[in-house]
């Protein structure tokens, strides 16, 4: 008698997430002044070394997370806050990504 090996599914993909405190990211509020004034300068602020070492998508996620949130203290149009901030950090916005 022969047996079938059953092979397990795989385990189901990490859920992507905020590994940040996302209050911190408040700090952010900061950075927009810059990007509209001072474009291309180094990211120095609190806010890039609050992302510096997440992959796009985590600091993605997190910027979405507080922007909607509202701890940045400002209404803002989330598409386009999060690419400048994004951008001025020098990570991307994931293809595909939307902020809901």
């Amino acid at each position: 008698m022969q047996t079938q090996a059953t092979s397990c599914p795989p385990p189901p993909a990490a859920a992507a997430y905020c590994p940040k405190d996302t209050l911190k990211l408040g700090a952010c509020a900061d950075l927009l002044g810059l990007v509209n004034i001072i474009v291309g300068t180094p990211p120095s602020s609190k806010c890039c070394a609050l992302l510096q070492g997440l992959a796009d998508l985590e600091a993605a996620l997190c910027l979405c997370t507080a922007i909607k949130a509202n701890v940045l203290g400002i209404n803002l149009n989330v598409p386009v806050t999060l690419s400048l901030i994004l951008s001025a950090c020098q990570k991307e916005v994931p293809r595909g990504f939307k902020c809901e």
